[in-house]
């Protein structure tokens, strides 16, 4: 009943640009009923039935006036019943992850809405998999609009080595051009700067790189693209951005053909 009711809502919201979303990983989640009760400061929702939760696919912004905008609007919709899509397990901080629309009056769907108002960015997390790879269209029209983090210098050119310092820690969202692409045989490195020079290095694990691979994002189809990537800025030789998911490196060239 939960499993049809959920499907009811995600045809109300018209999301066919996520019928991927269901594919490997994400297929065993399930639909159950819960409602918002409070919002942690962090950003985590506590639900009435005493459980802790995550939304899958975002981040909330790390700039605190944004962040507490983030948990304001997730805090106007408490006390609404929710239908949730969740995972089986908890993480290792014992939340649940999880996909949750409003169930009374006009489904709203609550990373979607967070997304689209430019108040959360989409991050698989520790996933290896971006289970609503739709977030990824629904951001872009937040980043066109300019609308919340968007405002606030995201994305980061690739070049900008210095202010990706500055950074360190932060969850960010750069963009620059793939000069080089080294494959080693635990990790492969995209690098947007020449040897000696200073710039951003974003490294790719052995499975995210092979997954990307039967997606024919080869070495030599890298490099000289453009690309948008996002994580953790860390300093190892320069500013490094670690890739979790392959939906985390977006290849530029093809969105602005798309567009024409």
């Amino acid at each position: 009943m939960r499993a049809a009711l959920w499907g009811a809502v995600v045809a109300a919201l018209a999301w066919p640009a996520e019928a991927g979303a269901e594919t490997g990983g994400c297929r065993h989640r399930i639909a159950r009923a819960d409602r918002l009760a409070s919002v942690a400061p962090d950003g985590d929702l506590v639900l009435a039935s005493g459980r802790r939760a995550r939304l899958d696919g975002v981040r909330l912004p790390d700039e605190p006036g944004l962040g507490a905008a983030a948990r304001d609007w997730l805090a106007a919709r408490r006390d609404r019943p929710l239908i949730t899509r969740e995972e089986l397990a908890a993480d290792r901080w014992g939340r649940i992850v999880l996909d949750a629309v409003t169930e009374e009056g006009e489904p709203a769907d609550l990373a979607g809405g967070l997304v689209a108002a430019g108040l959360a960015l989409v991050d698989a997390g520790e996933s290896d998999t971006l289970c609503r790879p739709g977030l990824l269209a629904v951001e872009a029209g937040a980043r066109a609009a300019r609308r919340g983090v968007w405002a606030e210098g995201l994305p980061v050119p690739a070049g900008e080595a210095t202010r990706l310092a500055g950074l360190q820690g932060r969850f960010v969202v750069a963009e620059g051009r793939v000069l080089s692409v080294g494959e080693r045989r635990s990790r492969t490195y995209l690098n947007f700067a020449r040897f000696g020079e200073e710039g951003l290095t974003v490294t790719v694990s052995k499975r995210t790189w092979r997954i990307m691979l039967e997606r024919g994002l080869t070495a030599a189809a890298l490099r000289g693209r453009r690309v948008r990537a996002r994580g953790f800025v860390e300093i190892w030789r320069g500013p490094t951005l670690d890739v979790s998911a392959a939906e985390m490196i977006e290849m530029l060239d093809e969105e602005r053909a798309l567009r024409r």
